[in-house]
């Protein structure tokens, strides 16, 4: 069975990833409109009501008025903006934190931010598990290839070669931290320190904590088993056994759509650095809009990804 595929924002940094990867498979047509077609709205909803899926690679304002326009069609959404992700009736795409049942089942998903990818991936496995506590102020340190940025900051990168590291969002508030804390089911909302490096795409997610201090922590290799045992049968989440001393990122790194976890423990056990390395354009973005689409098509959810 092929299933029609609209793509609206297909000329963005995430629609084009995602059309890399779905363009070569007979399991999907794409739904394509030229340059003329994408400004007119009359197209756009015409393609809503011909299509089976839609992947949403918009702003957030403009997600919101997508979905209006699909009103009354089959078409089964994913939405790659931040517009939807606690939103009531939409399924947060992340199939190994929220059941890959619920994402096959569901008519309106939202992927996932690449910041909370790796969050949430290290950190809700193990406070639903009650190794962590819920009421902990976590803090949450990272930083992410240009690219994840859009259109505007890959510009501004490329023109000014001189820029080597940007910190932002430094007056709080990030739109990503609500899905942060509601998926992580924290009481608090995490402290988010945000930055970009001068490398196209590549992501690493941190978040440090001082086990020594909280009431009810389990020991690191303790956290470290409980994500292997979480994803044990995932073919996209790794968790590393081994703590290398260094993790790098590559500024020649090709496209992946996996996701590496490290635990890391001081000798006196007081102190652990939890680790997420990924692409922030891969599980971070477009690979994780495919892994949903196709378990939403009934297909493997691994089909078309790079891992």
């Amino acid at each position: 069975m092929t299933h029609t595929v609209f793509i609206d924002g297909a000329a963005g940094t995430t629609g084009l990833e995602i059309v890399e990867r779905l363009a070569p498979r007979s399991e999907f047509k794409l739904l394509v409109l030229d340059d003329e077609q994408r400004k007119s709205t009359e197209a756009r909803r015409e393609a809503y009501h011909a299509a089976d899926f839609a992947v949403l690679c918009l702003p957030d304002e403009a997600a919101v008025e997508a979905v209006a326009m699909a009103e009354g069609s089959k078409a089964r959404i994913i939405d790659a903006s931040s517009a939807h992700r606690v939103a009531p009736g939409w399924i947060y795409g992340f199939p190994e934190l929220i059941g890959r049942e619920k994402i096959a089942n569901a008519s309106r998903v939202s992927n996932p931010g690449c910041y909370p990818t790796g969050f949430l991936a290290l950190l809700a496995p193990l406070v639903r598990k009650g190794l962590l506590p819920s009421n902990w102020p976590y803090t949450c340190h990272a930083v992410s290839g240009y690219s994840g940025g859009g259109k505007a900051l890959i510009g501004r990168f490329e023109q000014d070669c001189d820029i080597a590291f940007r910190d932002y969002a430094l007056s709080m508030g990030h739109k990503h931290v609500p899905e942060m804390q509601e998926y992580a089911g924290l009481s608090h909302a995490p402290s988010f320190a945000p930055a970009v490096i001068a490398a196209y795409r590549g992501m690493v997610v941190e978040v440090p904590l001082h086990l020594g201090q909280m009431q009810r922590a389990a020991p690191v290799d303790g956290l470290r088993d409980c994500l292997v045992d979480f994803y044990g049968s995932s073919s996209v989440v790794k968790v590393h056994i081994e703590t290398p001393e260094e993790l790098l990122l590559r500024r020649s790194a090709t496209p992946s759509d996996r996701l590496d976890l490290y635990i890391y423990g001081s000798r006196d056990g007081s102190q652990a650095r939890l680790v997420a390395r990924l692409d922030n354009l891969g599980k971070g973005a477009s690979g994780a809009a495919v892994q949903s689409l196709n378990l939403m098509a009934g297909l493997d959810e691994t089909a078309g990804l790079v891992l």
